[in-house]
């Protein structure tokens, strides 16, 4: 076929790719393929990273579970483990430390008021 003086192919659309060096896009070419195994690397690091760090907090809520399994076992047989005693009486005291803040301020305030 012949178009305005220039002979086209059936087929073929679009612009005729430039005469690119191939020296230039053989280099192209590897150094993309550099980069790419590059951050498939640093992926893959990130990725074993994350998988350590589940893993290690996997254990400790284990190790967390059968220490809570061992204190309802004691619990069942009628023993109270000092862990959690020691966490009553600190619930307690903290208790009897706001009560008292509480009343230190309350009589404060019935004083401010109480004088003109």
């Amino acid at each position: 076929q012949v178009v305005g003086g220039k002979v086209k192919k059936p087929g073929k659309r679009g612009r005729k790719p430039a005469k690119i060096d191939l020296k230039a896009k053989l280099e192209r070419s590897r150094q993309s393929a550099r980069e790419c195994r590059a951050r498939k690397k640093l992926r893959y690091q990130y990725l074993e990273e994350l998988v350590s760090s589940r893993e290690r907090a996997i254990c400790a809520l284990r190790e967390e579970l059968e220490m809570y399994k061992q204190w309802c076992m004691a619990m069942d047989q009628g023993k109270i483990p000092s862990e959690i005693r020691a966490l009553l009486t600190g619930e307690e005291q903290g208790k009897a430390q706001q009560n008292s803040t509480k009343l230190a301020k309350a009589g404060k305030t019935e004083a401010n008021s109480s004088n003109p």
